[in-house]
């Protein structure tokens, strides 16, 4: 079967033309998980997966993580999640924080592993808003003036479950799903400000707008001004890719490369329903080894498997 991995323009992401449910197999798993690692972000439209799928695709690129919040997980497969500003009885049936939600993260960046990856396909798409939006914080990182970087990566920060709770209640006027999530009294931990990745030695910023409460070292207010200009230089045009979803596109983003967030999306005019599965490893293989982030970029043939 022949993929084309095509970069987009703007320095980070890619589109991939395949049906990823075909795909299997060691060969093809590499190829994936080469170009995530390239490009940080690949966009495959017009797909067709069921819930198994999913999983199925999501196992290309390594092992899913099922420590999910039990509330929203998709019955009878664990390491699936629903997203969504559907309500069913009043209650939203998937991970909801208000339809102005606004939150730049790394994906579970409160558990002590962080996610390697995430895939997230669309089901129901919004007419208008509920955009992803993503940040080249690999590349952020590296255009910081040397002596900040070489500040920044000797640092290290907190991340908490209860404080991303707490900003989020106090952002949507009471609401949060991770407040009432069966994740919620998960302890603090402690993350490198710039981890170096595992796969390709890339140190990329690992910022979060309502997650960390403080840098180590560092008082509440000078952790909180470090922070807030960080993130804003991240998030800044130079390193956005904005995604206007369309049904059946998956989205797979590298977890420690770059940040997103979702964009505000009118729930009582355009419902958004989203599946997502969190995969904790990267896939290796001992006779392809990873090596890094080619210059040039990536366009792959392979046969079926």
């Amino acid at each position: 079967m022949e993929i084309a991995i095509t970069p987009l323009p703007g320095g980070f992401g890619a589109r991939v033309e395949a049906d990823l449910a075909r795909l299997t197999g060691s060969a093809m798993a590499d190829v994936l998980t080469k170009a995530l690692h390239r490009h940080r972000v690949l966009i495959v439209p017009s797909q067709h997966l069921n819930h198994a799928d999913l999983l199925a695709v999501a196992a290309l690129f390594g092992e899913a993580d099922t420590a999910t919040d039990l509330r929203y997980t998709v019955p009878g497969f664990p390491g699936l999640t629903v997203v969504s500003n559907i309500h069913k009885d009043g209650e939203p049936i998937g991970i909801y924080d208000g339809d102005q939600e606004e939150e730049w993260h790394a994906d579970n960046s409160f558990k002590t592993e962080l996610t390697a990856a995430t895939l997230l396909y669309s089901v129901i798409t919004p007419g208008e808003g509920g955009e992803t939006r993503f940040a080249d914080a690999t590349r952020a990182h590296a255009d910081l003036p040397a002596g900040l970087r070489a500040r920044v990566d000797g640092l290290s920060a907190v991340h908490s479950v209860q404080h991303l709770a707490a900003r989020q209640t106090d952002a949507s006027g009471g609401r949060s799903s991770t407040q009432s999530g069966t994740l919620a009294k998960l302890p603090e931990v402690t993350h490198p400000l710039a981890p170096v990745h595992p796969a390709t030695g890339a140190r990329a910023l690992l910022l979060g707008s309502m997650v960390i409460p403080r840098v180590l070292g560092m008082s509440e207010a000078d952790s909180q001004v470090l922070l807030t200009d960080l993130l804003a230089y991240t998030t800044g045009p130079g390193y956005l890719y904005t995604h206007r979803w369309k049904q059946g596109d998956l989205v797979v983003w590298d977890n420690l490369a770059v940040l997103h967030t979702a964009s505000p999306c009118d729930s009582a005019r355009h419902p958004r329903l989203l599946v997502r599965a969190a995969v904790r490893q990267p896939t290796r293989h001992p006779d392809t080894p990873d090596e890094g982030i080619p210059a040039e970029p990536l366009i792959s043939r392979s046969n079926r498997h």
